[in-house]
Formats: C-alpha cells, sequence, structure tokens
C-alpha cells in the first residue's frame, strides 16, 4: 500500500498514473490532498478532471439512450463531438471559473489559504468517484456525486485549512455546479426519491 501513498501520485501521467491517482483518492483522500496538492501547478489536478469526464461521458454515451444533446449529423459523429466539446472546452473552462469561485468564497473566512491552483487541483481530484457517474443507475450516479461532495469539503480543509463543516459549508456553491448540476447529482437524487416515493 505504501506505493499508493507516495505524493507522486497526484501527477498522473498516462492510464497507469491516472489509475494510481484515482485509486489513492478514493482510498485516503486526507494524506492524498495533503501531500498531491502542489501549488502552482494546476495540470495535474485539470487533466485528472478532463479524464473522469471522459470515461463518465463515454459510458454514458455508450449505455444511455439518447445521451447526445447535441446533433451534428451521424449519431456516431455527434456523439465523439460532444465528447470532445465536453472534455476539451467545458470541463477546463467550468474548473477554472468554479476554483475561482471558490477561492473568493474562502477569502473573509481562512486567511492563511492557498490559491487558485491549488483549489483547481482539489476541484479536480475530487470529482475521482464521479468517473462512475455514466452508469445508467441513478442510485450510483447520487452516490458518487454525493461522494464527490464530500472529497471536495475534505480537499478544501486539508489544503486551506477550514475545519470539515465549514469546509463543507463553504463548498456548498462551487460542489453543487460541479456534482449537482455538471455530473447530474440533483437530478438523480430527485430520480431515486421519486422511486422511493419520497416525493
Amino acid at each position: 500500500m505504501s506505493e499508493l501513498l507516495d505524493s507522486t501520485v497526484g501527477r498522473p501521467r498516462g492510464p497507469a498514473g491516472f489509475a494510481r491517482a484515482w485509486l489513492t483518492v478514493i482510498l485516503h483522500p486526507r494524506r492524498f490532498f495533503r501531500e498531491a496538492v502542489v501549488p502552482g501547478e494546476q495540470a495535474p489536478g485539470l487533466l485528472f478532471a478532463m479524464a473522469v469526464v471522459a470515461v463518465a461521458e463515454t459510458s454514458r454515451l455508450l449505455l444511455v439512450a439518447d445521451a447526445v444533446p447535441i446533433d451534428v449529423g451521424p449519431a456516431a459523429l455527434s456523439a465523439a463531438f460532444w465528447l470532445g466539446a465536453a472534455v476539451l472546452l467545458v470541463t477546463p473552462a467550468t474548473l477554472h471559473l468554479v476554483a475561482a469561485l471558490q477561492t473568493v468564497l474562502l477569502v473573509p473566512f481562512v486567511s492563511d489559504r492557498g490559491g487558485v491552483s491549488e483549489t483547481v487541483q482539489v476541484l479536480g481530484y475530487a470529482t475521482a468517484p464521479c468517473a462512475l457517474a455514466g452508469l445508467p443507475s441513478p442510485e450510483l450516479r447520487a452516490l458518487v456525486t454525493i461522494w464527490g461532495f464530500v472529497l471536495l469539503a475534505l480537499g478544501i480543509g486539508e489544503v486551506h485549512g477550514p475545519r470539515f463543516e465549514p469546509a463543507a459549508a463553504l463548498a456548498a456553491v462551487p460542489g453543487a455546479i460541479v456534482f449537482g448540476y455538471g455530473f447530474r447529482g440533483f437530478a438523480a437524487v430527485e430520480t431515486v426519491l421519486r422511486q422511493w416515493y419520497v416525493i
């Protein structure tokens, strides 16, 4: 297990590096965020999030009917266009905007905090469970998006300093954007509650 806790796992290169980082942030999130998030180095967290989105969207496109939200011609072309846009355009833009918002929300409450680059990494790595969000199970999607939010709060606490409860409160809006809307967690939770006749 010691090799999984090597601080270099926070810099995934290739499928093996991604798998090691994914497994480590899932199994040992506090230590991962403490050791693998590096000031001024956004790329690893960004690439990690892009890989997670690629896995999630690919599985969704393959397993969920009518999953492609755009039509640019043949179904395969539309799916490829959407996957490329989601991974290469939507993910980097959203991650940086939400990281900037998260940093602004931290300013009044945390004086000795990390910068935007650290927040980008925390957000990126917190998406780890959402690699499974594309599978056609609202229960699973609800679980992994909630898990992702918990990882975000843990990461904010480890990198920026607040305890878990304040970190969770400060991460509520960014978490809602990324996990509630981006990974469709709100829709999944609503579907589960309807299936259980709660609403």
